[in-house]
This record gives C-alpha cells, sequence and structure tokens, in this order.
C-alpha cells in the first residue's frame, strides 16, 4: 500500500475480490475518495459489510456482490484510479485479470496479488515486488 500512497489521496478506488475489504479500507484510511468493492461470496461479503459498518464507511463505499471478472468486462474505459485484486491462488483469475486490464484498461494502475512464481501476461513496464511466495504486481495503464 505504501507503494501507492501518493495516488490515493481523492482517489476512486476498485477493490476486486476483496474479500473482507482489507485493501480498499486501507485506501479510504489513506485519503481514497470512494471504492468500489466486488465480491461475489456470501461469508467474506457479510464480513466486508460489518467491517464498512464499524468504520462508518456506507457513504465512501459500494458493495457490489458479483464474480469480479464479470465485473470487470462490464468496464469500456478507465473508470478507476487505483484497482486492487487479491484473485483465489491457482485459479488463474489473476492471468485473466491482466489480460483484460491490457486490452481495456479499468483503472490508471492494476495491483495483483499472486503466488511469486505464477507468470502473468504483463507489459514490460509492469513492475513486480516479491515478498517470501506471494509477489505484488503493479501495472499501470498507458497514457
Amino acid at each position: 500500500m505504501s507503494a501507492l500512497q501518493h495516488d490515493l489521496p481523492d482517489a476512486s478506488v476498485l477493490d476486486l475480490f476483496a474479500g473482507s475489504g482489507a485493501l480498499g479500507l486501507e485506501a479510504l484510511s489513506r485519503g481514497a475518495a470512494h471504492v468500489t468493492f466486488v465480491e461475489v461470496a456470501g461469508g467474506p461479503l457479510r464480513a466486508l459489510q460489518t467491517n464498512v459498518d464499524k468504520l462508518g464507511a456506507a457513504g465512501e463505499t459500494e458493495i457490489v456482490r458479483k464474480d469480479a471478472m464479470r465485473f470487470v468486462e462490464t468496464i469500456a474505459g478507465i473508470d478507476y484510479d487505483v484497482a486492487f485484486a487479491d484473485p483465489p491462488y491457482d485459479s488463474g483469475d489473476a492471468a485473466r485479470l491482466v489480460e483484460r486490464f491490457v486490452e481495456m484498461p479499468f483503472a490508471r494502475i492494476l495491483t495483483v496479488e499472486h503466488r511469486a512464481r505464477e507468470h502473468l501476461p504483463v507489459p514490460a513496464t509492469a513492475r513486480t515486488r516479491r515478498y517470501g511466495d506471494t509477489a505484488i504486481t503493479f501495472i499501470t495503464a498507458p497514457e
């Protein structure tokens, strides 16, 4: 998150595969103006709603119950400043998400958490930081 600290103030943020909402809620705490959370599973959605309510963040958030890949397929342009994605490991969703982003960027910056050994079809301008078995890849939309 600290790698994006200058991109978050007043940003519109998309949190894909949101789970409990940790990434998006952290973005709000760092000054993001609005976060759209996308999650399909019932248990994580309940935890996300509880977390949003506890933090009094309902006015700055939107929770969408939808498959994240189907959600991004409906976006036709750069609708967000920053997008976070933490898809389930070994599902293939990280690679599919990057492919979609390269075809049709939906944010100025996409960050994808994935296994460090997983190869993603990223452009040459992408950068990856490794943390043990986990990696976070940062991809900037072309200008």
